[in-house]
């Protein structure tokens, strides 16, 4: 998205001096797919020459940088860093809730990030005394943790939100009765939200949302080109309520810039490929499998004879850089050494932009997280959908069917069960080497051109971003 130069002029309307006219504050979600989000579009909002101050842990900060990839800097941005107390923090397989896919090992630390309202009050309190006005842009679950600024005269708060329009809109509706006129054939066999979530997560849930209602706005990680109707949709007044919305999506670099350091060597391999004939597969920061699951994986990448990079890791813990974080997860005997020709698997943080980019992937087998999903359809590349919580069953309807860019591995209604291998084999082989994995490569093509179209100059992304700019920045 080109940057349009904003002049944050140094004088307000009633004749006082600032220094800034302008400065916005951003608080994530302390998980992966929030960070990283909320910093590109920190990113973004900076380019316009507004001072944005990003403020989460100190171990999250380190983690959100350290994982940046398809942009050179984040050196315009002020991070505030913050300790947490110490706590208990499980590790991925210690589940409360066998049954669910959901990290509920994470709850804690989201938990605790409620530590962070008094500083950021303070800091709050301390630019609203250096500036004209004061922008928060605060992830939909950090709503508690900002709710200090409604005690600040010249401050106003925007709720972002991480995941899809069409789930918002689905939970909107749900909520309702499923009153709103809608074309229901086009969300027939919607899958339930049960085993999506834990009891104690959506109780969180539903109290930080209770906050947005003192919010001036919402804001999107889509783009009107993917998810048109359903932002029509929600900002019908019965579902909006007057407020403001802006789909200012994708939340990822369109151009990929570069790494800061050595390329991985994932994608040095991909340089080797032919063009479209690697599927990559990765499951996300959040979820981790049982050796049968892996095993079954295994034997199915390995029989559909395509070329693959295969991404192995186990569920992020709360310090993603604690001493005991990593550990080598079995695969089949002979696995490796069988598939290295046509196969790697990578054991570390992998650069999955970069490689979503790369001219030789042609699929991605994946768990359907928004992030993942945006970053997927901006590169124009189609997945195969392996939804395990939250939002991805949803998301997963949003890909496969309303949009064509992908098909499905597991069925929701078939979650406790193991995919077999000879399942997996089949899907691979579609999307990866059959006309109908084709139409699904170019259908994602075009929404891809799409998508980098409405975020160059006069498109309607990079206009709607303009729209937002001026109203952080309005005289009154």
């Amino acid at each position: 998205m080109a940057p349009t130069c904003n002049k944050n002029q140094m004088h307000s309307q009633n004749g006082n001096q600032f220094p800034q006219e302008v400065v916005v504050v951003v608080v994530p979600f302390p998980a992966q797919g929030h960070l990283n989000q909320l910093l590109h579009f920190s990113r973004l909002i900076s380019s316009y020459n507004i001072p944005v101050h990003y403020i989460t842990t100190t171990t999250h900060t380190r983690q959100v940088n350290f994982r940046a990839h398809g942009f050179k800097s984040t050196n315009n941005i002020h991070f505030h860093e913050f300790p947490t107390p110490i706590f208990n923090s499980p590790t991925p397989t210690n589940n409360p809730y066998p049954s669910l896919k959901f990290p509920s090992h994470l709850q804690p630390s989201s938990q605790i990030s409620t530590n962070l309202r008094n500083p950021i009050a303070k800091i709050l309190h301390s630019l609203s005394h250096k500036t004209r006005r004061i922008v928060i842009i605060h992830d939909s679950l950090m709503g508690s943790v900002v709710q200090d600024y409604r005690d600040i005269p010249n401050a106003e708060a925007y709720t972002f939100h991480s995941v899809s329009a069409f789930t918002i809109f689905l939970y909107v509706w749900e909520s309702m009765g499923r009153s709103s006129s809608i074309d229901v054939d086009m969300i027939k066999d919607l899958p339930s939200n049960d085993g999506c979530f834990t009891p104690e997560f959506t109780k969180f849930v539903r109290s930080e949302h209770e906050f947005s209602k003192f919010n001036s706005g919402k804001i999107y990680n889509t783009s009107r080109v993917i998810e048109g109707p359903f932002l029509d949709l929600l900002s019908k007044e019965q579902i909006n309520k007057g407020k403001k919305q802006w789909a200012l999506g994708p939340f990822n670099p369109i151009t990929i810039l570069g790494p800061t350091q050595q390329r991985h060597y994932s994608l040095i391999w991909l340089d080797k490929q032919v063009p479209k004939s690697v599927i990559f597969v990765s499951f996300g920061t959040t979820t981790s499998f049982s050796y049968e699951q892996i095993k079954e994986i295994a034997i199915g990448l390995e029989q559909s004879q395509q070329k693959f990079i295969w991404v192995l890791r186990d569920a992020d813990k709360e310090n993603v850089f604690s001493e005991d974080f990593t550990k080598k997860i079995e695969l089949p005997k002979g696995f490796e050494e069988r598939v290295k020709e046509r196969g790697i698997v990578v054991r570390d943080w992998a650069p999955q932009l970069e490689i979503l980019a790369h001219n030789s992937t042609g699929g991605f087998l994946s768990h359907c997280g928004w992030n993942s999903c945006m970053e997927s359809i901006s590169m124009g590349v189609p997945l195969v959908a392996w939804p395990m919580h939250s939002d991805q069953p949803r998301n997963t309807v949003l890909i496969t069917k309303i949009l064509e860019v992908g098909l499905v591995v597991k069925d929701w209604a078939q979650r406790d069960k193991l995919v077999m291998f000879d399942r997996i084999e089949k899907v691979v082989r579609i999307l990866m080497a059959s006309k109908e994995g084709e139409e699904m490569r170019k259908r994602a093509k075009e929404l891809s051109f799409g998508v980098k179209n409405a975020v160059g100059e006069n498109g309607v992304t990079k206009n709607e971003f303009d729209a937002f700019i001026a109203h952080i920045t309005r005289a009154i």
